[in-house]
């Protein structure tokens, strides 16, 4: 174990040994062993947005299968998906990848007032497939987001009564404006509830440099202006209990390696804790994913 997992795990000492241990072992897996970084891939597209939208640019992404070979085969800390979607390729490589259960998910076929998802696994789902983390997404800013939280309690209790670690994607949504969804103050404000609410490692989309509320605009530009992304990057660090708690930061929608390769370096500087990337990967060919891979990998190193 390096010192610096060491030190990171120094920050969940209130935690058994079997929840230390899932966090340890996500954070020496693959390329980035032994770092702190993380770069995880998560397949939970085809639930949110249709296999259509999500798979029909890389034929070979309708094959669960070949989203465990890609995360294996090019190092990556772990591989997070729905239910069917871990069964579908849990024997590929047991024991040599870690298992991420996403709990929860929605669908665009539905039209509902407030932002919110169904629960799709159980705990013992998770134990069944050897999962090292249970994953689930909560809406700061919906009405629906009080039951999300006690959901979310409930689950999280019996995920480490089981020895797993859990990472909460929290994504402010629902009574805020479209700018508001990645606004600065909105952000670090989601991260926070979901250090509140236990989480070991926050999953957020990377912060713009938009406030949702004068009050948080006039109160931070006190102390910078904060145009800079790795100045954001660490504000959210920084909410995160003083950056005591594994922050890493969404793909969003498929972008140029440019981009990419911009908020990467950005997250490093900030001293954020890795990526957890989907489409950016998945919609590439796969030589082109590869290749893009290698370079945030490096970035990161």
């Amino acid at each position: 174990m390096t010192t610096i997992v060491k030190n990171i795990l120094q920050n969940y000492t209130y935690e058994t040994p079997a929840v230390r241990g899932r966090i340890s072992q996500l954070l020496h897996q693959g390329e980035l062993a032994g770092t702190g970084r993380l770069m995880i891939s998560a397949v939970d597209q085809g639930f949110e947005h249709g296999p259509i939208d999500s798979f029909a640019m890389q034929p070979e992404a309708y094959d669960p299968c070949f989203h465990f070979r890609f995360a294996y085969e090019n190092g990556l800390s772990g591989l997070a998906g729905p239910l069917g979607f871990l069964q579908a390729g849990v024997d590929m490589y047991p024991g040599q990848l870690p298992l991420i259960l996403k709990m929860n998910s929605s669908n665009k076929l539905i039209d509902i007032a407030d932002p919110d998802q169904a629960v799709t696994a159980s705990i013992d789902d998770a134990v069944q497939l050897g999962c090292a983390a249970i994953g689930f997404t909560i809406y700061p800013g919906s009405n629906a987001s009080l039951s999300q939280f006690q959901e979310l309690q409930e689950l999280s209790a019996e995920a480490r009564a089981c020895g797993m670690a859990v990472i909460v994607w929290s994504y402010p949504r629902g009574n805020l404006s479209t700018d508001g969804e990645t606004a600065l103050d909105t952000v670090s404000y989601g991260a926070h509830m979901a250090c509140l609410l236990g989480a070991h490692i926050v999953k957020v989309k990377i912060p713009s440099n938009h406030f949702e509320t004068k009050k948080s605009k006039q109160l931070m530009m006190e102390n910078g202006d904060y145009e800079e992304l790795a100045d954001r990057i660490s504000f959210v660090k920084k909410a995160s209990f003083a950056k005591r708690r594994l922050v890493i930061f969404s793909g969003g929608a498929t972008k140029s390696d440019t981009d990419l390769i911009y908020e990467v370096k950005a997250i490093r500087a900030g001293g954020g804790d890795g990526s957890i990337i989907g489409r950016n990967i998945f919609q590439r060919s796969e030589a082109e994913a590869k290749v893009l891979m290698k370079k945030l990998i490096d970035l990161y190193k």
